[in-house]
Parts: structure tokens; sequence; C-alpha cells
């Protein structure tokens, strides 16, 4: 079973190339900016100059907030990234096979259905989301080596700026949590794509989107619940990871000085773990997941036309 599931799973990274090509691409434009803004902005020697005396005076606390911020910002680009990535591989994961007919080829080898449906949600749930985190670990890298050369070449202290004050192995587990919490929070639409994905003959991204936008509006006009908006929308912004969190309150200026919070430092503090483990309505999702997943499983065996 682990055996044809890692089989699977290497199957997936060849014919979805772009779940590795896409975190690449992004890591090269973001390195590209960085180089291209620190020479914009050197442009102005005496600002520059003068910014730099101000970081360098101050506290650890501070610095360590404006790396996170910094880090956490180029960390985004790819955590959106990696969500349109999710949803397009589900969406045509079962669907190309059927199209190009390779199903039939894939069928003639010793691994079933549900496997091979399985090998697929792993990929989106977890596979996606670790090449994701590789990418954003070697950029965060890159960046913050490019702005070491940067501050070396006009004469300040990089290591004391940069790699004394910098948090990144909290970060980087922080990015690990939300990168697979993410994923796994919004299994039910990670579900309902692979159901679609077996299930259409023909335009899958339109077959998916359309019973989103459309139910919720018959839903409140006909019955007059939004059982279906709280579902669809509201879902995909209420992860509990961060609750009661005021992003706000993180950095603030007393007397005229700028300063962290300690919990600023790091985006680990940030996060509620064990408040979003313990949410009903993060297994509920799941639950729908696995409906819906051998729902795929079903369709896939029983398709008429594969």
């Amino acid at each position: 079973m682990i055996g044809n599931q890692l089989a699977l799973v290497h199957r997936e990274l060849w014919e979805h190339r772009a779940i590795y090509v896409t975190p690449m691409v992004i890591a090269v434009i973001v390195s590209l900016m960085s180089v291209t803004g620190q020479v914009t902005v050197s442009a102005f020697d005496e600002a520059v100059d003068t910014a730099i005396l101000g970081i360098t005076h101050l506290g650890t606390a501070e610095r360590s907030a404006f790396i996170t911020a910094l880090t956490t910002g180029i960390s985004s680009f790819f955590v959106l990234a990696m969500w349109v990535l999710i949803v397009f591989y589900a969406l045509d994961s079962l669907y190309a096979e059927r199209k190009d007919r390779s199903i039939l080829f894939w069928r003639s080898l010793p691994c079933t259905d549900a496997e091979t449906v399985l090998s697929k949600l792993l990929t989106a749930l977890l596979v996606i989301p670790l090449v994701t985190l590789v990418a954003i670990i070697l950029t965060h890298l890159v960046v913050l080596s490019i702005s070491s050369l940067w501050l070396a070449i006009r004469g300040a202290d990089a290591w004391h700026l940069i790699w004394q004050a910098a948090p990144l192995f909290s970060n980087w587990l922080a990015t690990l949590v939300f990168v697979l919490a993410l994923p796994l929070w919004l299994s039910p639409f990670v579900g309902w794509f692979l159901f679609v994905s077996a299930y259409t003959r023909r335009s899958p991204l339109l077959m998916a989107v359309l019973p989103i936008l459309i139910l919720p509006m018959l839903e409140r006009s006909l019955i007059g619940t939004m059982l279906f908006t709280d579902a669809f929308f509201i879902r995909s912004g209420s992860m509990p990871l961060f609750r009661g969190v005021d992003f706000g309150d993180l950095l603030f200026f007393d007397n005229d000085e700028l300063q962290a919070a300690d919990s600023a430092v790091s985006m680990l503090p940030l996060m509620d773990l064990g408040g979003f483990l313990l949410s009903p309505n993060l297994w509920l999702g799941v639950l729908v997941c696995g409906l819906l997943t051998f729902a795929a499983i079903y369709v896939r065996r029983y398709r008429d036309d594969s």
C-alpha cells in the first residue's frame, strides 16, 4: 500500500510539473525583485544611510519583527500560488486521464481506483504544500543573502542587522504549520474539485464553480437560510489558526520610538494550533472531504466512458 502510494505520488509529480515549476518561477521572480529594489533605493544614498543607521540602533526584537514581516510577506505570494495550484491540480487530475485516455493504461497496472484517487488527494493536501515550503525557505535564504551583500557593500554589519535577529527556524516552523493547515481547513473544496474532476465530461472549472455561486443564492431566495453561504464563503475566511490576534498591536510607538511586542518576533506564538485541531468545523470539513473523495472513487470506477 505504501509502496503503491509513493509510486503514484511520483507519477503525479511526473505528470503535473506545475507542482514544482510554479514555486520555482515565483522564487526567481521574488529574488529578482529583491535585487531590483535594492539597486533602485541605492540611488538615494543619504536617505538610505540614515535608514541603515536607524535600523542599527533598533533593539533585537524590533529587527526580528521587521525580518518576520519581510519573510511573511514573501511567503504570502507562495501560499496564494499554492492554493491556486491545488485548485487547478484537483480539477485536472482525474479529468485529464479520461480526456487523453491514459486511464486505460493506468488501470492495467496493479493499483486500485481508491489508491489512485487517494494519491491525488495526498498530493493536493501534503505534497504541494511541502514543495511550497521548500521553495519558501530557499527564497528566504536568497533574499536575506542578497540583502546582506547589499548592506555589506554599504559598510553595514549584515550579521548584526539580519542574521543575529532573524528568527528563521521559528518562522519556518510556523510556515510549515500554516501551509499544512490551510489545505486541511479547505479540504471540503479539494474533495469537491476531485469529485467534479472525476464526474464532468467537459469544463471542470465551470462545473465546479457554478454550484458554489448558484446554490447560496437559490437557498437564500427560496428557503431563507444561509447554510451554503456559510459553507462556501465564510469558511474560507474564518480559519481559527490565528483566532483573537490583533496584528495592529504587534508594532507600536512608545515615546516616539518603535517598539515590537514579544509575539511580533515570530509568527509561531500567534498560532492557536490547539484551538485549530480541536475545532469541530475542521473535522466536519475533513468528513465532507472524505465523503466527496469516496464519491470520486466510485465515479472513477464505474464511469461508462472510461
